[in-house]
């Protein structure tokens, strides 16, 4: 089975991995909010970095959500 923790993706790749658009994905990545760095003046991003920044979002967003959050019984 082929090693992925290495794996380099292209903006166009993570687009589609993430299922947003290419502007979006620019728009994280020049804003710093997704981990990504450049090559040659074009983004790159890690393959493990974004799999480990798609769980930290995943659990905000159920922090968020919980019985106190603003989209809880309470709020």
């Amino acid at each position: 089975m082929k090693d992925d923790t290495g794996e380099i993706f292209t903006l166009d790749e993570v687009a589609a991995y993430l299922k947003v658009g290419k502007r979006t994905v620019y728009r994280l990545a020049a804003a710093k909010k997704i981990p990504a760095f450049k090559v040659g003046g074009t983004w790159r991003f890690r393959r493990q970095e974004i799999d480990q920044w798609i769980k930290r979002q995943t659990a905000e967003a159920q922090s968020d959500d919980g019985p106190g959050g603003p989209h809880g019984r309470n709020g």
